[in-house]
């Protein structure tokens, strides 16, 4: 079976100020680009007064972004998104926030600042293993919705979105290597009514 290597938890570390200039880094295991953007967007929300709040997410389905957030290009988001490549994490989200201390750090001072802070979060998470998940997308009728839910339970899919308008649409996530065997457990149980399709 396919694993990653994730976090059991988020953590939040600040590092020694660098010539005046403050770094808060956090890190934290996200479910996909949208959790990995509501972690980001939360430190913003957080931080109002911060200067640049930069990131990094690195995702188990090869999706990585970066942003320097007004920095120079590649001094903030790049060096983040380096460590996490370094210590092979996946399904995470990174956001160090810096407030200006009134000294510049030049570009190769910034590098430096973002990486020690993105190396600090990651020395005080707790790193497990776990299953590399597949993400698919099932639509059914209201009706078959007991029929479906079975299949969940037995497959020991987990629903990490779900919509109800006029029928109900599932985003759920099985380990990769288990996407056929759910496919062909969904499409018997419910007769041939609804086939999962996978999320590239």
């Amino acid at each position: 079976m396919a694993t990653i290597r994730t976090l059991a938890g988020p953590v939040r570390v600040e590092i020694e100020r660098v010539r005046g200039s403050r770094f808060v880094a956090v890190l934290a295991p996200v479910s996909g680009e949208a959790g990995a953007q509501a972690v980001i967007a939360a430190e913003r929300a957080r931080h109002p007064d911060a200067t640049h709040p930069c990131w990094a997410l690195r995702l188990s389905d090869g999706i990585e972004r970066a942003s320097d957030d007004g920095e120079p290009r590649d001094t903030a988001g790049a060096p983040i998104l380096r460590h996490l490549q370094g210590a092979d994490l996946s399904d995470v989200a990174c956001v160090v926030v810096r407030w200006f201390g009134g000294t510049k750090l030049g570009r190769g001072g910034l590098i430096r600042a973002y990486g020690a802070a993105t190396e600090a979060a990651i020395a005080a998470a707790t790193v497990v293993e776990r299953p590399q998940l597949a993400t698919l997308v099932l639509e059914h009728d209201y009706e078959l919705s007991g029929a479906v839910q079975s299949v969940l339970t037995a497959h020991a899919a987990t629903v990490v979105g779900e919509s109800y308008g006029a029928v109900v649409t599932l985003r759920v996530t099985v380990p990769v290597g288990d996407e056929d065997a759910f496919v062909r457990a969904v499409v018997d149980a419910t007769a041939g009514r609804v086939r999962p399709t996978t999320v590239r």
